[in-house]
């Protein structure tokens, strides 16, 4: 046993000489770190890391704060549209759809039957009361009215002749030369030879009624429209087509109509010290004035299917703008409200929690405003304007265009007028441009 642990604990006497010598220089493995080393290069990095963010924070913080040595990090204004608000009187309409009609309107028709022998008119032709239109063969009227004439002279000599006999038979009755039965009879001849003369009288003036009617004129002003007979043809009393149909154009007609809820109102207008409500026409796309005119007629009831009422009024129409048939927009004044707060529609915005404006302060920022519309409806006030209850004053700068890009603490730059900016109204485009045009002509 100790001759075995001997061999195992002492090396055998040669194998000092088999072990190699020691590496150097460059073939020398290289030195392993330790776990704790490891750990304190990563500390080290974790701190580093954490240095570089509160150094970010810090100049995030300093950026933010106002003053000397701040180093501001700030967005570009943003190009907006603005204008003044501002206060003025603000006409209030009732606007409607209205169809124009002509003040009168007639058919020229032949009262006596015939021949055409003249045509006296132009397709088109303004004409005056009275003008003569056409003209019937008046031969047969005159024939007509040469023998109740002639008639009238005889039955008149009839009369000349019993008158002498109730004359003569008036003296015999006194000396009992004839009886009373007689007299009597001559009398009731002389009374009716009288009515037949009165008769024939009557006969006349009818064939010279008969032979004016032959003679057809103009019964208004107005113009006419296009021929509906010819020369030479054959008319009658009868006819439904009639020759021509004359449209009185001045004055002219516009009716319209509006809901049933407006009519309080109205009423209470034209009870007033001005009972003629002022009426605008204007043309179907909303933009040309095509006349002014004067509220005529309220009718007498109202729809109860539509729940509308009609109402009509009258235009001079002297430049003949409005025609019979046209379709426009009648748009009726009813009150004019004084000092009202005006701000173009563009600048009206929506949001959960109502309605609001952009406004711009002093140092050029803008804040949002919560504002008060008011409701006109059925009323409008004019097109591309609204009326602020509350919440704007006279003389504010609010935002017209631009919008969408700002929120609420943005910095704005004015657009001038050269820049119009996106979304523009073309209200304040057109306002703008003129403004430019002016300046050039100067």
């Amino acid at each position: 046993m100790d001759e075995m642990t001997n061999k195992r604990t002492m090396p055998p006497a040669d194998q000092s000489a088999n072990v190699s010598p020691p590496l150097t220089g460059g073939n020398a493995p290289k030195p392993k770190f330790s776990g704790g080393k490891m750990a304190i290069i990563i500390v080290l990095c974790l701190l580093v890391v954490a240095g570089a963010v509160w150094l970010a924070r810090g100049r995030t913080a300093g950026a933010d704060k106002k003053g000397p040595g701040a180093r501001p990090l700030e967005l570009p204004p943003v190009p907006v549209v603005a204008l003044p608000v501002v206060q003025k009187d603000v006409p209030i309409y009732l606007n409607g759809i209205a169809t124009v009609q002509a003040f009168n309107t007639v058919t020229v028709r032949a009262r006596v039957d015939g021949q055409v022998k003249k045509i006296a008119f132009i397709e088109g032709q303004d004409v005056h009361a009275g003008d003569l239109l056409a003209q019937i063969d008046p031969d047969p009227y005159r024939t007509a009215l040469a023998q109740a004439v002639a008639k009238k002279g005889q039955d008149e000599a009839q009369l000349a002749n019993a008158r002498v006999d109730l004359k003569r038979y008036a003296d015999l009755l006194a000396n009992e030369g004839v009886t009373q039965q007689q007299y009597d009879t001559q009398k009731s001849l002389v009374d009716q030879l009288i009515a037949t003369v009165n008769a024939d009288q009557a006969a006349i003036d009818s064939a010279k009624v008969q032979l004016d009617y032959t003679t057809i004129v103009s019964p208004i002003d107005g113009r006419t429209g296009l021929r509906l007979i010819d020369q030479g043809n054959l008319v009658h009393a009868a006819d439904q087509n009639g020759i021509v149909v004359i449209t009185q154009l001045k004055p002219i007609s516009v009716v319209f109509i509006l809901p049933e809820q407006t009519l309080g109102a109205i009423q209470q207008q034209t009870q007033g010290a001005d009972p003629d409500l002022p009426v605008v026409a204007v043309s179907q796309d909303n933009t040309n004035v095509l006349g002014k005119g004067k509220l005529a007629v309220i009718d007498n009831q109202i729809d109860p299917t539509s729940a509308q009422i009609k109402l009509k009024a009258t235009f001079p129409n002297s430049d003949l703008r409005l025609w019979p048939g046209q379709f426009v927009y009648a748009r009726l004044l009813l009150t004019i409200r004084k000092g009202c707060v005006v701000v173009p529609d563009s600048v009206i915005q929506r949001g959960p929690e109502g309605a609001f404006a952009f406004v711009i302060k002093d140092d050029q920022t803008v804040e949002t405003r919560p504002i008060k519309v008011a409701a006109e409806l059925p009323a409008q006030v004019e097109q591309g304007e609204s009326i602020i209850e509350d919440g704007l004053q006279a003389g504010e700068r609010v935002v017209v265009a631009g919008q969408y890009k700002l929120q609420r603490g943005s910095r704005v730059k004015l657009a001038d007028a050269s820049g119009e900016s996106e979304g523009q109204s073309p209200k304040a485009a057109g306002s703008r441009k003129s403004e430019g045009q002016s300046k050039g002509k100067n």
